[in-house]
C-alpha cells in the first residue's frame, strides 16, 4: 500500500515556546522541568500520551467493531536516565473494554497493540508497558 497521510511538525524553540504542524495546529510548549514554565503550555510527555491514547483507542474501536465502548489511559513519567546522561520516559498504558471479561479485554489489547502505528513505533522499548483495567464510564 502507498502512503495514506503525511504531516510535518516543527519546533524552533526547544522545550519552551511554540511547536506547530505545517498549515495547522500550533501549541505553546513548556518544559515541566522549567520552574518558570508557562502553566498553559503542553510538553512532550502530554503530547506522547495524547497521541498514543488516541491511536490505540481508535484501533481498539476497530477491533471491537465499534460494538463496545473502549477507553485508553496513559501515564507518562520523566525519569533520570540510568546510567545518564539525559532522561527517559516511563510509560504505562491501560486499555479497558465496557462489559468485557479480563480475558476479552486482554484479547482486544493484544490485537490493538499489534495494529496501532504508535504502539509499533514504541514496541521493544523497555520502559513501555501495556495493561488492561476495568472499564469506568468517566
Amino acid at each position: 500500500m502507498g502512503m495514506r497521510y503525511r504531516t510535518e511538525a516543527i519546533n524552533r524553540d526547544g522545550g519552551n515556546g511554540v511547536a506547530s504542524v505545517k498549515d495547522g495546529l500550533s501549541v505553546t510548549v513548556s518544559s515541566p522541568l522549567n520552574p518558570d514554565r508557562d502553566p498553559d503550555g503542553t510538553n512532550p510527555e502530554q503530547l506522547l500520551a495524547l497521541a498514543w491514547a488516541t491511536c490505540l483507542n481508535s484501533t481498539a474501536q476497530a477491533v471491537v467493531s465499534r460494538k463496545q465502548h473502549t477507553a485508553v489511559r496513559i501515564e507518562v513519567e520523566l525519569h533520570d536516565a540510568e546510567p545518564g546522561p539525559g532522561y527517559v520516559f516511563e510509560v504505562d498504558t491501560y486499555l479497558s473494554v465496557e462489559g468485557a471479561s479480563a480475558e476479552e479485554a486482554q484479547r482486544v489489547l493484544d490485537a490493538a497493540h499489534a495494529r496501532c502505528p504508535v504502539s509499533k513505533l514504541l514496541s521493544g522499548a523497555t520502559t513501555v508497558r501495556v495493561h488492561t483495567e476495568e472499564y469506568a464510564a468517566s
